[in-house]
């Protein structure tokens, strides 16, 4: 076991085998502040700080008011570890939603996409410091479709291409599967606008800017 990386909010572990990622998953209790990605041998340890815990809160929450103003049923399943050992990937979203497959995992609590179960249709990635391990080939290998990768005041959407993939699997989009009729790219300046005014004022806007944009989808 070699650490290649060290920092005062993570660190990357190389040689780790699969046995002993499953064996620490289980040492953490569910209350844990660390988050954990697993490529191939690689493990990520990391502690959020508290602007991205902030953001992770803020969108994760603008996910959820877009689709009751669109009257979508959806299911979030936060920071789940999602983890395929044929293909040697783990990790825990920043959070991640049920929306073409709600009505598969609506109200379950043993999803298992080893077993046959989807995988979340959309995953949240903050991205405020800079992770180390780059996470797209492992949602790519889990078989996530969409993520959402927020970024220094920039939201990029990505399109699942290739699962087998190393370098280049997901593709840049427009718009979103899960959320078609929006235009998700506004959403940071949408935030940022209303940040000072707390998080119910952020809240209230979103669903304001929802209806707005619906209005003018009418016209």
């Amino acid at each position: 076991m070699i650490a290649t990386l060290r920092r005062a909010d993570r660190v990357v572990l190389n040689d780790i085998k699969w046995e002993q990622f499953e064996t620490l998953l289980k040492s953490l209790d569910d209350h844990r502040a660390s988050r954990i990605a697993y490529d191939n041998g690689v493990l990520e340890i990391m502690v959020p700080l508290p602007g991205h815990e902030h953001f992770k809160e803020v969108i994760g929450d603008a996910v959820k008011d877009m689709a009751d103003e669109l009257e979508l049923d959806y299911e979030s399943y936060g920071a789940t570890t999602w983890r395929k050992r044929a293909a040697m990937a783990g990790l825990e979203a920043d959070n991640c939603f049920y929306f073409q497959n709600e009505a598969a995992v609506r109200g379950r609590l043993d999803i298992d996409i080893t077993k046959g179960n989807p995988p979340p249709d959309l995953a949240l990635e903050i991205d405020v410091t800079g992770k180390s391990l780059n996470r797209l080939p492992i949602y790519a290998r889990l078989g996530v479709p969409e993520i959402w990768c927020y970024d220094s005041g920039v939201l990029k959407i990505y399109h699942l291409q290739d699962n087998d993939a190393q370098d280049e699997p997901y593709a840049k989009a427009e718009t979103s599967l899960a959320l078609p009729q929006l235009p998700i790219q506004e959403l940071p300046m949408l935030i940022e606008a209303d940040r000072s005014a707390g998080r119910r004022a952020i809240r209230k806007a979103v669903r304001a800017w929802v209806r707005s944009a619906l209005g003018k989808a009418k016209q």
